[in-house]
Formats: C-alpha cells, sequence, structure tokens
C-alpha cells in the first residue's frame, strides 16, 4: 500500500522520469537544427536539472522501499505503471494524455525559471 504523501512523491518521479527520456530524444533531432547552437545549451540545462531531481527522487523512494518496475500499455488511452514496495506490488493506471499534459507543464515551467 502507498501513502498519500509516498505517491505524490512517486508521481513526481514519473512526470521527471518522462520529461527527461522525451527531452532525450528530442535533443538527438534538435542537433540536426540549424540554430542548434542556440537550442543545445537550453536543452542541456534543462536536462541537467532534471537528471538531478530525478536521481534524487529516485534515493529518496529507495529509502521508503519503492521502486518502478515497469510501464505497460493498456490501450492507446492508458498506461499502468507497476510499483513494488516493502508491503507488496501495486499497479497504478494513468490517462496517457493526462501524463503528456503534465510532463509538457512541467518542461515549460522549468523553461520559464
Amino acid at each position: 500500500m502507498i501513502k498519500a504523501d509516498e505517491r505524490q512523491l512517486l508521481h513526481k518521479y514519473l512526470l521527471i522520469e518522462l520529461a527527461v527520456k522525451s527531452l532525450q530524444i528530442d535533443y538527438q533531432k534538435t542537433e540536426q537544427f540549424k540554430m542548434k547552437v542556440v537550442f543545445l545549451p537550453l536543452m542541456d540545462a534543462l536536462l541537467k536539472e532534471l537528471r538531478q531531481e530525478f536521481f534524487n527522487l529516485k534515493r529518496q523512494l529507495a529509502k521508503q522501499r519503492i521502486r518502478v518496475v515497469g510501464w505497460t500499455t493498456v490501450d492507446e488511452y492508458f498506461s499502468d505503471v507497476q510499483v513494488a514496495t516493502s508491503g507488496g506490488d501495486v499497479v497504478l493506471r494513468y490517462a496517457n494524455q493526462a501524463i503528456k499534459s503534465q510532463v509538457e507543464k512541467l518542461i515549460i515551467g522549468r523553461m520559464n525559471k
């Protein structure tokens, strides 16, 4: 069983993880831009900040004996996240579009700092 504060921490971890993965994919495409000297340093700084937070959250979750086992696509609308806890495994269902919107909001918020 996951407590509310642990679930909030886990949710933040998942958003950061997806943001890092998305930016890494986009980074490869950005390297082909004509104005890459403008965009790459911005993406580098953003990725560095997000990775640092990702590893900090991962450590916090590990202290609470919580780890993400994996993502499973249910259908085009939903994905399940399997989470291992000291009390047993838990499966959390997320709406793909909602999680995508939250990741976009997270990245935009970080860029506007």
